[in-house]
């Protein structure tokens, strides 16, 4: 019966079922708005941010001055009903239960939102030159801080509250929310590449290398030990391959399509994945943090490589990139811009997100030509044959050609027109502001999705462990070699 549900996965979707194509639409649309201040219209103004708080009367306020007459409240009510219906509507095309989704993510966003205002407390968030301002004796420095939270309340009524975990799993959908966040952070990288031009397309060249490390490094290692140390049939060893060195779910079930494996391996493999994303993202920001902060490009190209899921290499990123720049400040005194980690670990990650279809096509080819079909009794319409150059294309991620194009549009912009990057900059900043709480959103929807008990009940051990040799023996550790290797002294422009 899994099996056959999970068969779904590899049925051909239409743009308008697409969680890729809808992430595309709503975060491009997120971005058009976010234009507005380039011809002097502030469409987005009135999005709360949440920032530094002392005084809780003070946790929310619109993101604009020209909105300054405006309340955190209504500003707080306003995002999200804006956010609960262009999300609906992507709900009702996908073919969803929109009843329940409107229920869930109301829910779901109110618990995020909260984290987010619990985690800017000044004892946690402040940064120790800021202490000072805010007039209390210490502070954690922890900022973003809120998307932890969230993420341990997700797993606690993920694998505790499971009545309520059952209830909410309608709008708990990380990799949506997570790939309309990253079109969105397209436009803000799109800034800095034409603020710092050099800088920017450094980074783009490392991403570009990263490709090599994650797919001719990587998994060639990974699928060497899932065959001889815990033998795996190929069947299984090329998707767990894929899932640990490339990116997590989305390459586990192109690689089971590409090889025509039964469409519950890449399931299970999923499990799996989502369990080490959750213990990568408590782990490897801190770790990052105490070992590489006068480095800080070179953890955020870490975070990338080592993080093995679109969400959680993001995620990472964004966590890195607060921890370091406010502990540069107070150790080196040092001021960074920020985001610039953050770009160096999504730019890696979305270059390697990019061939995932050409690797699968590669794969597919491989299969059929040492004959690897032969892994278990064949049935029909199961003949293992190269993928086609339209299957490339569906099994290609969407959301990236939207990254692009929102870093592509606001480049050519700023490049064209040096007079708009001011307008741009401040509607990017805003849209910022909605990207925040679309990766919240992901965070607490991975922890709440990842079900420990579950997982060991279904007797995955022998996946486990082959998972943690090949991360914690290897991958993060050659993944920080190469991060050093390529952004070794480059750091982010200085605070101006």
């Amino acid at each position: 019966m899994a099996e056959q549900g999970s068969a779904l996965l590899y049925q051909k979707k239409t743009m308008m079922e697409s969680e890729d194509w809808w992430a595309v639409w709503l975060g491009g649309f997120v971005f058009l708005l976010g234009l507005g201040p380039i011809f002097h219209f502030d469409l987005l103004g009135w999005v709360v941010k949440t920032p530094v708080w002392i005084d809780f009367a003070k946790c929310a306020a619109p993101a604009s001055a020209a909105y300054k007459g405006m309340s955190g409240v209504t500003s707080s009510l306003l995002t999200f009903f804006f956010l609960l219906v262009i999300t609906s509507v992507g709900i009702i095309g996908m073919g969803g239960n929109l009843k329940k989704y409107i229920v869930g993510f109301t829910i779901i966003y109110w618990m995020v939102f909260f984290c987010m205002v619990l985690g800017n407390n000044a004892y946690i968030a402040a940064s120790p030159d800021k202490t000072a301002a805010f007039k209390i004796p210490w502070s954690l420095g922890l900022g973003e801080m809120g998307l932890i939270i969230a993420m341990v309340l997700g797993l606690i009524i993920g694998n505790f509250i499971l009545p309520l975990a059952k209830f909410l799993e309608e709008a708990a959908k990380p990799e949506w929310f997570i790939k309309t966040g990253i079109v969105i952070l397209g436009a803000a990288i799109g800034i800095k590449t034409v603020e710092a031009a050099g800088l920017a397309g450094t980074v783009i060249v490392r991403g570009i290398c990263a490709v090599v490390e994650a797919y001719l490094i990587y998994w060639p290692v990974v699928y060497f030990i899932s065959r001889k140390w815990f033998k795996f049939t190929p069947e299984w060893a090329a998707p767990l391959a894929s899932g640990i060195s490339i990116c997590g779910v989305s390459a586990a079930i192109a690689t089971g399509g590409a090889i025509r494996a039964r469409p519950v391996i890449p399931v299970i493999l999923s499990a799996v994945i989502i369990v080490f994303v959750a213990v990568e993202l408590l782990l490897l920001p801190p770790l990052a943090t105490h070992l590489l902060y006068d480095e800080p490009m070179v953890a955020g190209a870490w975070m990338g490589l080592a993080v093995k899921s679109d969400g959680g290499a993001v995620a990472s990123g964004q966590l890195v990139d607060t921890l370091i720049l406010n502990k540069a400040a107070s150790v080196l005194g040092v001021k960074w811009e920020k985001g610039w980690m953050l770009m160096a670990a999504t730019t890696t990650k979305v270059f390697i997100d990019i061939f995932i279809g050409v690797w699968a096509f590669i794969l597919a080819v491989i299969w059929t030509v040492c004959g690897l079909d032969t892994r278990r009794p064949a049935t029909e319409g199961e003949a293992c044959a190269p993928v086609s150059a339209s299957e490339i294309w569906h099994r290609f991620p969407k959301f990236v050609i939207g990254f692009a194009a929102t870093l592509l549009i606001l480049l050519v912009i700023g490049l064209i027109y040096p007079g708009a990057v001011k307008g741009a900059k401040e509607g990017a900043d805003q849209a910022n502001l909605l990207r925040t709480l679309f990766f919240a959103l992901c965070f607490f929807s991975i922890g709440m999705v990842t079900n420990v008990r579950k997982l060991w009940a279904e007797g995955m051990g022998r996946i486990v462990w082959v998972y943690a040799i090949a991360l914690f023996g290897f991958i993060l550790w050659v993944g920080l070699f190469i991060s050093w290797l390529f952004y070794h002294g480059i750091t982010p422009p200085l605070v101006k």
